[in-house]
């Protein structure tokens, strides 16, 4: 009996068990298949919320970015428009001593994207590195002051390369003077201690002395009669030979690209102020496609800065560059057609008073008194092309 007892527990506890298990393994499967589902939903719902903020991000990133190309493009326009002003007034901040500027770029930190904007902006401004060939400083010192010995030396100077320049414009080439009464006038009857500033284009490197050979010895051969001119240093000043040679031959050297705040434009400014006679081609370079170029403002830097308004007489001359080729072999030539055209005096007096009782900024001031010689340039120019075609 008791037996029997015990053999149907033990089968009522398995089927019980079995059932049990069924039922748990049925929960179970039902909760996992809910929570698997559960869990596809929300993966879902989280996708589809980081797909909307992934949108909105990048319509932000658009439109910032295009605000940002707007504003770098108004940047750029404008710094186009005012590259040349931008590029003097920064020379009018470094008073460059014949170096190089020195590269702060590794010692700046991070920029931010404004800051950067702004400095691409002004990089545009950086000068260049200059290479200086032979150190000119002494020439400065010379020139700034001279003393007995070097008036001796750039009186025998100015009488050698004169005359010889006399020789090769008037006897060997053909060479027609329009005007010489004008120069002849300027330089030798001004009234004391007003300047004399000649402006002419530059087609050769025979330009100066050539040009002078139009004036008579007496004043071709006089070192104290003889302009004042600025010559490339790059060309005219690599040893010290070609330094002392063109020194007492009046030549200031000019380092191109250091703009109108260098020492050469300080001594041109310190002459007119003595009433001397400064020559300066403002085309900066000699112009071999004779294409109408910008003039540089340092002409304009030294007629502004001069004590006594000088006068100021524009030259253009047609022919210069078949005399003295500006390609190999560099041999003078004979026989062949020079036109030199004497302009009028510019008047500036009224003018420069004007621009300095309104305290018009210096570089607008120069800007305005070179555009003026720019547009006188352009008339005495094409005069002097009909000339030269009548002449033969």
């Amino acid at each position: 009996m008791l037996s029997l007892c015990w053999r149907n527990t033990t089968a009522n506890m398995q089927r019980f068990d079995v059932v049990s298990r069924q039922s748990m393994a049925q929960f179970l499967r039902y909760t996992n298949l809910k929570y698997h589902v559960q869990h596809q939903h929300h993966q879902q719902i989280l996708r589809k919320h980081t797909q909307a903020e992934t949108v909105v991000d990048d319509k932000n990133t658009s439109s910032s970015t295009q605000q940002y190309c707007s504003k770098n493009n108004m940047k750029t326009s404008t710094s186009s428009v005012f590259s040349s002003y931008t590029k003097e007034e920064s020379y009018q901040k470094m008073q460059l001593k014949h170096l190089p500027q020195p590269s702060h770029s590794s010692e700046m930190p991070v920029a931010t994207t404004a800051a950067a904007a702004a400095s691409a902006t002004t990089s545009t401004t950086a000068t260049k590195p200059v290479h200086i060939p032979y150190n000119i400083d002494w020439v400065f010192e010379r020139l700034k002051n001279p003393n007995g010995l070097w008036f001796i030396c750039s009186q025998i100077a100015i009488f050698t390369v004169g005359l010889f320049s006399k020789i090769v414009l008037v006897f060997m080439n053909k060479t027609k003077v329009y005007n010489r009464e004008r120069l002849i006038e300027a330089v030798a009857k001004r009234p004391p201690g007003i300047p004399l500033v000649t402006v002419s284009n530059h087609h050769s490197c025979f330009d100066d002395p050539g040009l002078w050979g139009v004036l008579p010895v007496r004043y071709v051969c006089n070192s104290f009669k003889i302009r004042w001119s600025m010559a490339a240093h790059d060309i005219c000043f690599t040893n010290k030979y070609h330094s002392t040679f063109f020194m007492f031959g009046k030549c200031i050297p000019v380092i191109r690209g250091q703009g109108v705040y260098q020492d050469a434009v300080d001594i041109c400014v310190q002459k007119v102020k003595l009433g001397h006679w400064v020559h300066v081609f403002p085309e900066g370079k000699v112009n071999m496609t004779k294409e109408e170029m910008r003039l540089k403002w340092g002409v304009g830097r030294i007629i502004y800065e001069s004590s006594k308004v000088p006068i100021i007489i524009p030259m253009w001359h047609e022919g210069m560059d078949d005399v003295l080729p500006n390609v190999e072999p560099y041999i003078l030539k004979w026989g062949k057609r020079v036109t030199v055209n004497i302009g009028k005096p510019i008047d500036m007096n009224d003018f420069i008073n004007d621009l300095k009782s309104r305290n018009v900024p210096e570089p607008e001031a120069r800007k305005l008194i070179t555009d003026k010689i720019q547009e006188v340039f352009h008339n005495l120019r094409l005069e002097t092309e009909e000339l030269h075609k009548k002449h033969k």
